[in-house]
């Protein structure tokens, strides 16, 4: 068998698993439904033709440059021929690939920084990815093509910003839909795939330092904690209390227990670690250091056994001074105002153990994945109520950890034109938040006791009366926990050198608990001298014994009243059957048609968990069951010449997430915001339509494509005032359609030409720019459903022709730099824009909020120096140079006013990498 008939087997064996079930015909132009690396035939003089296509000898070109890697499971795909050097081009659908080289280009931290570079995406500040503008319910995410739980509850999918580069190999973004995907896919795919099993051993070791403007050197505020803070983790502090826990195992109510029992449940309360704020005068700079290694040997004459591990860990500090405005009515006449001063520390840990063997042409992968993920959030604000003529000052702490346990077995067996393709997984993903406090006080001017400093001017004395309304005390103890399981089979026959058929089976089982308990500290005669009390004191355990103590002449009680107690957990499932038949053609030279339906059943429910003893009688439930055809179709025609059109149609559908759907509040520590859910949510169907043309010259390629959508019940986040605070919830308005246009271009130019320093250098100039329009379609008599409200009128939620959450109008991206082709070195700058758009509806004809990202310009430089005989790889990094700041805000025409506004400043970091 000749060499390159060889590459085909092995291409078709590994793109089988690049996405579930693909396999690719062998004939004349190939195809794979919607995998990347769909192959042309394989001619022997195919390098040749791509030679004398770029002007440059075949024998010139570099064979790691000739191969482009992607890492399934189950093997990497190497792509070889005339039509294969770009795996965009080369696949029947439309995709963008980052390789590994792309990604650290790019410099950025984590994936999701890395994805916002790719045409059409656009990344919120919390790390979730939008596809064209569609929020992260139209993203589907997965890690080796298999599915991946949530820890976070604001999200069906896993934020990406947990992700560092240092474990992603590639990232794969599909923008249309075939068969063998889930029939989740409403905007796109986004399958990240880990490290590879590598080909020789290796170690490398790296550290990185940084900063940013707004933090570093400057003034923050933290809690102690525990000892272990400092890497992500906590030695038991943030358990929960014994008392409390007493009473969460008796099943009781706490209106139903002994006043004994309730003080001893409130003394349990009060961790002085963890409610004391304490002043950082100068904030120490962010750090972060990692260890990957690998190694690979051969077993007997047929086998190669291959181990890749890596650890990492960050630790980053950031300040925010956050405007806060707080009006009821569409004038936007303000009632509340704050500056919330917030110090975020947050700890990334992350681990990565992979297995790979290989016997004969068969491959197996065994994937584990780590991911720890805390944030240790301080907020002090100040505000002014202008109904009261109070003042206000909060102090809330909070911890935040998440964490994501992921294992992965693949299989693939190849026995000719055979193909066999055995997936399963199990995912665990946790959040924990223990502890949340909230403290709020006032000040009012006419209160006869005033302090003042030595030069005689007032000090304003706040306090807290725990009346429930002017002051508050409050902590939260919230535990989710999900479980995924998940199993597939594919098996794909070649039955000519132009046809091959695929047909598959995935399971998936998602099992989540989720649990908030909410308390509240209550009295109705609180005395004046303890309501200037710190937290810490405020509710010592002096202070509730005081007021009950026998020897008080002026008695007080303190209660404590469960905030949560009709919805204080929930248990959510969704399991989904699905089975698909897909083929791919290549019936005459040129085209390639791939065809393929997938049927889904999928059965979602949420109810509320069995906690007291006494059943809930609040009904807070949701059940869907449904079933789906969603057919998916997609033809490509190559003119043989460099360009080559595409054109796709596709149905698919969008399911509620369960934070959409669990009535349970929730708060975001990126924008404290609370959220809570709507069981009466439905699911949504999409009709996608694409066209495409692209050109490809040399190393180089442009793009230009039209897309449609129409969505039928789209879910929408909107946004109600209440206790002085935005609560956001969510909807199904009636339709909404969206369609735009894709502009895509990458081009290198060696400047050999300018001789001396230039002669090993190459120019490289990326941008991609995308315009969409989205409108939600709703008319009087439109109906949506609300739980808790008897009004369906969608006209109090939605206004018609406004564009869907999420959805920016423009998108740019811009990357210029230079390169050597001989050894690492690069510098590069990054431009990126992207206009304002809708975070959340506003209810009963209040203004959107909206967000507006702005211009974003960053630098990145990477060079590899040798250090006592060893590659060392430097990195140096600047952001934000523009200094934009973030904006979340309402606007009526004639008034703005912030919802969630800070500046972010520039950012500096630098890091170096060694490998032995």
């Amino acid at each position: 068998m000749s060499n390159s008939k060889q590459l085909a087997g092995l291409l078709l064996l590994t793109t089988a698993l690049t996405l579930p079930g693909a396999a690719f015909a062998q004939g004349t132009t190939g195809s794979g439904g919607a995998n990347a690396g769909a192959i042309a035939q394989e001619d022997p003089n195919a390098d040749q033709e791509l030679a004398d296509q770029e002007g440059t000898p075949a024998e010139d070109y570099d064979e790691t440059e000739a191969q482009l890697e992607i890492s399934i499971p189950g093997g990497d795909i190497v792509v070889t021929g005339r039509r294969s050097r770009d795996v965009t081009r080369s696949s029947s659908q439309v995709i963008s690939v980052l390789t590994n080289e792309q990604i650290a280009r790019t410099g950025e931290g984590d994936i999701a920084g890395a994805l916002g570079r790719v045409t059409g995406l656009s990344v919120q500040s919390n790390g979730f990815v939008f596809v064209r503008g569609l929020g992260d319910r139209y993203s589907l995410a997965l890690l080796n093509g298999l599915p991946l739980p949530s820890p976070e509850p604001l999200s069906r999918v896993v934020p990406l910003d947990i992700f560092p580069t240092n474990i992603v190999a590639s990232s794969l973004v599909q923008k249309t839909y075939s068969a063998n995907f889930p029939g989740e896919f409403g905007g796109g795919v986004i399958n990240l795939t880990t490290r590879a099993i590598p080909e020789e051993s290796f170690l490398t070791i790296s550290a990185g330092i940084s900063g940013d403007s707004e933090t570093t050197g400057r003034q923050s505020y933290t809690v102690y904690g525990s000892d272990y803070d400092w890497f992500g983790f906590d030695d038991g502090t943030r358990d929960v209390p014994d008392a409390l826990q007493a009473f969460f195992d008796s099943g009781e109510r706490l209106s139903g227990v002994d006043r004994a029992t309730q003080r001893a449940i409130q003394k349990d309360l009060i961790e002085p670690n963890l409610v004391t704020l304490q002043r950082i005068k100068n904030t120490a700079p962010n750090w972060s250091g990692s260890i990957t290694g690998g190694t690979a040997f051969d077993i007997g004459d047929d086998a190669r056994l291959g181990v890749i591990a890596t650890m990492a860990i960050s630790n980053r500090w950031r300040n925010r001074l956050i405007q806060k405005d707080f009006a009821p009515d569409a004038d936007l006449a303000l009632q509340r105002t704050t500056q919330a001063f917030t110090t975020d520390n947050r700890v990334l840990v992350n681990g990565l153990l992979g297995f790979g063997l290989e016997v004969g042409d068969h491959k197996f992968r065994w994937t584990n994945v780590y991911i720890r993920d805390s944030i240790k959030q301080s907020v002090l604000g100040i505000g002014q109520d202008f109904e009261t003529g109070n003042e206000s000052a909060e102090q809330d702490t909070n911890w935040f950890e998440r964490q994501l346990i992921d294992t992965q077995f693949v299989g693939e067996l190849d026995f000719g034109d055979l193909d066999v393709d055995l997936r399963a997984g199990y995912a665990q993903t946790s959040r924990e938040s223990p502890y949340e406090y909230s403290f709020d006080y006032f000040y009012n001017p006419n209160d006869p006791i005033q302090a003042t400093d030595e030069n005689g001017n007032v000090i304003k004395v706040y306090r807290n009366t725990l009346d429930g309304q002017r002051s508050d005390a409050r902590v939260a103890f919230s535990d989710l926990t999900e479980d995924l399981y998940y199993g597939g089979l594919d098996v794909s026959y070649r039955l000519n050198d132009w046809i091959t058929a695929t047909v598959g089976y995935a399971y998936t089982d998602t099992q989540r608990f989720s649990s908030r308990r909410e308390f509240r500290f209550i009295s109705s005669a609180f005395p004046r001298g303890f309501s200037y009390l710190n937290p810490l004191y405020l509710l010592g355990d002096a202070v509730i014994d005081f007021g009950e103590d026998p020897a008080n002449t002026d008695p007080y009680q303190i209660v404590l009243q469960e905030l949560t107690e009709d919805t204080p957990a929930f248990d959510a499932s969704l399991r989904i059957n699905a089975g698909y038949g897909q083929v791919s053609l290549a019936p005459i030279t040129g085209v390639t048609v791939d065809l393929g339906v997938r049927y889904e059943t999928a059965k979602q429910t949420v109810s509320a968990a069995q906690v007291f003893n006494t059943p809930n009688t609040f009904d807070a439930s949701t059940s869907l069951n449904n079933d789906y055809f969603l057919p998916a179709a997609t033809i490509t025609y190559d003119f043989d010449n460099g360009l080559q059109v595409r054109a796709s149609a596709s149905k698919t559908i969008a399911r509620p997430q369960f934070r959409e759907l669990i009535f349970q509040p929730y708060q975001d520590p990126e924008t404290t915001r609370l959220y809570n859910g709507n069981p009466l949510l439905r699911d949504s169907e999409l009709i996608n339509a694409e066209a495409r043309a692209e050109y490809y010259w040399g190393r180089n390629r442009a793009s230009l494509a039209g897309f449609y959508k129409t969505i039928d019940r789209p879910i929408e986040a909107y946004s109600t005032l209440a206790d002085g605070r935005v609560r956001q919830s969510f909807a199904n308005a009636p339709k909404a359609t969206l369609y735009g246009a894709e502009f895509d271009l990458q081009y290198n130019y060696d400047l050999f030409d300018l001789g001396g320093w230039f002669e090993t250098k190459r120019a490289i100039f990326i941008a991609n720019y995308t315009y969409t329009q989205s409108d939600i379609k709703v008319s009087p008599g439109d109906e949506t459903f609300i739980f808790g409200t008897s009004n369906t009128d969608a006209t109090l939620f939605f206004r018609d022709g406004v564009p869907l959450t999420g959805q920016s109008d423009h998108l740019a991206n811009l990357q210029v730099g230079f390169e050597d082709t001989d050894h690492l070195q690069q510098f590069t700058v990054l431009m990126s824009y992207a206009s304002k758009r809708v975070v959340s509806r506003g209810f009963n004809n209040l203004p959107d909020i909206i967000e507006k990202p702005g211009f974003q310009l960053d630098i990145v430089a990477r060079e590899e120096v040798n250090f006592l005989n060893m590659p060392v790889e430097l990195k140096f990094e600047m952001r934000n140079l523009t200094g934009t700041d973030h904006q979340e805000y309402q606007d009526n025409g004639t008034t703005r006013i912030e919802i969630n506004s800070y500046d972010i400043g520039t950012s500096v970091s630098a890091s170096a990498s060694i490998k032995f």
